[in-house]
């Protein structure tokens, strides 16, 4: 693990930082100086049970590494609860600086077949999360007039992805929220940030492996480990970032993207106004070249990660 001090004298909050990525981000940004505040409620990849146990060993290791940590085991599905993980930072420390909304949970069902259930529950911890944290510490983040955020969202949601409706729903519009923060707050030096992560993790173990293709595609993800994100996700909570804001991020191996953002790719005007039937003669032919073909994530970034 790397060490330094890009960060020393910033406090942060990394929400699902009992493993996997937010575990990876917790280390480096103690490594790199900073307090933190290791939020997980210890649940299982669906969201049931809770353990106190792996908050409290990443925050004992980060503490072992000779750093500062607490561990948190609030829920960021419900307002109150998180808003005492930004209030364990300012009781503990004294401040906070930046959040990491990584917290997440998977309910994957073919959209069809998809319950109620699994759809509240998804967008709950994954959406609902990033703004209730997001929101409780923007107060503080005004008055001091710094602070910045950085989201998880998901190729899933800004490109596609089968059964994962809940999930794709939820990282989309994490990216409009993220968005939004950065436009808002701009005026009192907030930076809002989300990062695609591609990682082999609880969140992705569960992809199945029933033939010979999928077998290899699971191969070549576990190629790309949760600590790969890390180095991006505290340098944009970092003031080297300062300059960076409203972006969205993909990290992939030792692969960093920038990823677009919706904008006009064409147009066709009819100074008569469009018809119904002069929409389906002249618009949609004139435009049809310009369509988002129907991809899902592996469509896309279809080559090896290097």
């Amino acid at each position: 693990m790397e060490s330094g001090n890009l960060m020393a004298g910033k406090v942060v909050a990394v929400t699902g930082a009992g493993g996997g990525i937010g575990r990876d981000i917790a280390l480096l940004m103690g490594a790199q100086g900073a307090r933190v505040v290791v939020n997980d409620i210890g649940a299982s990849l669906s969201g049931d049970g809770r353990d106190g146990g792996p908050a409290q060993q990443v925050a004992d290791e980060i503490r072992l590494a000779g750093g500062e940590a607490i561990a948190s085991t609030d829920s960021v599905a419900e307002a109150a609860s998180a808003k005492r993980i930004v209030e364990k930072a300012l009781d503990t420390y004294g401040r906070i600086d930046a959040v990491v909304n990584n917290a997440g949970i998977l309910r994957d069902r073919f959209f069809h077949k998809m319950s109620e259930d699994e759809w509240d529950a998804v967008l709950r911890v994954h959406l609902y999360g990033a703004y209730y944290v997001s929101r409780a510490a923007a107060e503080r983040f005004k008055d001091q007039e710094s602070g910045a955020l950085v989201h998880m969202t998901s190729t899933s949601g800004l490109i596609g992805n089968l059964a994962q409706a809940n999930y794709s729903a939820a990282k989309l519009g994490i990216a409009g929220l993220s968005k939004s923060i950065a436009l808002d707050l701009r005026r009192f030096n907030v930076r809002s940030n989300c990062i695609a992560p591609f990682a082999w993790s609880r969140m992705t173990s569960s992809i199945p492996t029933d033939t010979p293709e999928q077998h290899a595609r699971v191969e070549k993800i576990k190629q790309m480990t949760p600590a790969k994100i890390a180095p991006l996700a505290v340098f944009l909570a970092s003031d080297a970032g300062a300059d960076v804001n409203a972006q969205i991020f993909t990290v992939r191996n030792n692969e960093i993207f920038v990823m677009s953002q919706p904008r006009p790719v064409r147009s066709v005007h009819c100074s008569e106004g469009w018809t119904v039937e002069s929409v389906a003669e002249h618009a949609i032919p004139a435009l049809k070249s310009a369509f988002v073909p129907l991809e899902v994530s592996g469509d896309v970034f279809c080559w090896d990660p290097a």
